[in-house]
């Protein structure tokens, strides 16, 4: 069965763009380039991927398109942009010419702001991705599912992918809440959700598969078979577990679902949501 990774990244570490590295971390602290995930694709026999950004800036952005151009198993890259940018039209506009440059991504979890996306500016740089047929993922935390749905609201017809399920807290065990926010985007056909960065909410050191059903159970309730995809969040993912275990994950839990629903999840949904 072919397989998608859609969500993992790249990096030139230094302290300094990476200080989000923490000590515990530091597996992960050093570079992590193309030709370090193409081995490890080989092994697990993943096809491609889509690349997401790191740090919030347009330089990366060329920097991972180069890679993307670089690189055949890269399908695609999610950049970042200043969406609330006076000119983001111009900006969007430039990206435009990059076949490899599908969507965009702002770190809203890490803002001081938790309603940052509901800002008019924001709105206004969200209100013109779909002219140009660009997709948007939302990486927040829990707090922040409730204006993520206000959000998505406004765009009914604007493709969204819902990052690593939210952060759910797997670590302490608490569902309700999550599992209340996140069921109201069962509706919004516009929206996706990516399984991914599950291991990293998880304890790190003394997780199991079972640690990951609950969550599991809630992303196909409410999004279905056509609206998840997997993503590994290499390297990220690496603090906490191996490439394999990540794909094992989610690969045990599939298991029982027929070829082409697991077809979807692993290759088709993020293929099509991508335009890969």
């Amino acid at each position: 069965m072919k397989i998608i990774d859609s969500h993992q990244h790249f990096w030139t570490y230094n302290a300094q763009d990476f200080d989000w590295i923490t000590d515990d971390m530091s597996v992960i602290r050093k570079d992590f380039l193309p030709v370090d995930l193409q081995s490890v694709y080989k092994t697990n026999n993943v096809e491609g991927c889509v690349t997401v950004q790191v740090n919030q800036s347009e330089e990366e952005n060329e920097v991972f398109l180069k890679y993307a151009g670089e690189n055949n198993f890269i399908k695609g890259t999610v950049a970042w942009v200043d969406l609330m940018a006076a000119n983001i039209e111009e900006h969007l506009a430039y990206w435009k010419q990059y076949k490899k440059l599908k969507g965009f991504r702002h770190i809203l979890q890490g803002e001081s702001d938790r309603a940052l996306m509901l800002n008019a500016s924001f709105k206004n740089g969200i209100s013109l991705l779909r002219q140009f047929n660009f997709t948007y993922d939302i990486l927040i935390f829990p707090d922040q599912l409730q204006y993520a749905l206000e959000l998505v609201k406004f765009f009914p017809g604007q493709k969204f992918v819902i990052d690593h399920l939210a952060k759910p807290y797997i670590k302490a065990g608490e569902i309700e809440q999550w599992q209340k926010d996140i069921a109201q985007f069962k509706e919004h056909e516009n929206v996706y959700c990516k399984l991914s960065g599950m291991v990293t909410e998880a304890d790190w050191k003394h997780f199991s598969f079972e640690s990951f059903k609950p969550y599991l159970d809630v992303a196909v309730s409410t999004f279905g078979t056509e609206r998840l995809m997997f993503g590994s969040d290499w390297p990220v993912c690496l603090v906490a577990a191996s490439y394999e275990n990540v794909l094992q994950i989610a690969q045990n839990y599939f298991s029982s679902f027929s070829f082409e629903e697991q077809e979807n999840i692993f290759s088709n949904n993020a293929t099509l949501f991508y335009d890969l």
